[in-house]
């Protein structure tokens, strides 16, 4: 995501390379860089044990009906995960570094994270010899801004590295922060606008919304997912806007 905008507290998150998704822009993770416990059993309680290893897909991980990002949940599992999701003051940030969490992973192909997903997310995408988007088009998620150009855009760590840092990523091995931060098989990486990602910078949902409202509740069920998948806390303020995100679904 773009440039971090405050400081909340100290943990970050690590999540998983795997499957074959899409890889965007020059951007980065919520907190203004690209940006996991292992995984969350089925009714939605987090597991805290660090292991360095990804944490299963959420919902098979395929994106449904509607939904632009894979392992989504619906509406009525979101509310269920985020009432099991631990509430915790934020941590600091001592420690932390967005170095700790090594982005973009080589994907194959000439390919890394970013052109993943830049693929994944766009429309009609063209490549160069060095798996480089050279043309397509792309729609943010956050602003509803139409973009023609990938250099416009960046790829979002749904939970900012810094984010995931303050509620427990602080405690994680360097695989885990890796698989963290080139997550392609749950809804943790997006292809966004430039300008939406850095305006987002680190910022958890009490302290910054999509300013297009018809993508709260997809946001409000992607953060609740990852936070779950990956055992992180939440905050008291956090949690209540989650849940007004997640009731703008339709019923």
């Amino acid at each position: 995501m773009g440039r971090q905008i405050r400081v909340r507290g100290g943990t970050l998150a690590v999540a998983l390379v795997l499957g074959l998704a899409g890889c965007a822009g020059g951007g980065a993770g919520g907190d203004g860089k690209p940006g996991g416990n292992p995984s969350a059993k089925a009714t939605g309680q987090p597991t805290a044990k660090p292991t360095g290893k990804a944490p299963a897909p959420a919902e098979g991980g395929k994106a449904a009906a509607g939904d632009v990002l894979p392992g989504m949940v619906t509406a009525a599992m979101a509310r269920t995960r985020l009432a099991g999701l631990k509430v915790a003051e934020a941590g600091t940030m001592a420690g932390y570094s967005r170095d700790r969490f090594t982005h973009w992973a080589e994907q194959g192909d000439k390919c890394d994270t970013r052109e993943v997903v830049l693929k994944r997310d766009g429309t009609d995408v063209a490549r160069d010899s060095e798996c480089r988007a050279v043309s397509g088009r792309w729609k943010s998620l956050y602003d509803g801004v139409a973009v023609n150009d990938a250099g416009k855009l960046d790829i979002d760590h749904m939970v900012p590295l810094a984010e995931a840092w303050r509620s427990g990523a602080a405690g994680w091995d360097a695989a885990r922060r890796e698989a963290f931060a080139n997550d392609l098989t749950h809804p943790q990486l997006l292809a966004v606008s430039a300008s939406s990602n850095r305006s987002k910078g680190d910022q958890s949902p009490d302290l910054w919304q999509p300013p297009d409202k018809g993508s709260w509740c997809q946001y409000g069920r992607a953060w609740t997912a990852v936070k779950s998948d990956y055992g992180l806390t939440v905050t008291e303020p956090e949690k209540a806007m989650l849940t007004t995100m997640i009731n703008t679904c339709a019923p």
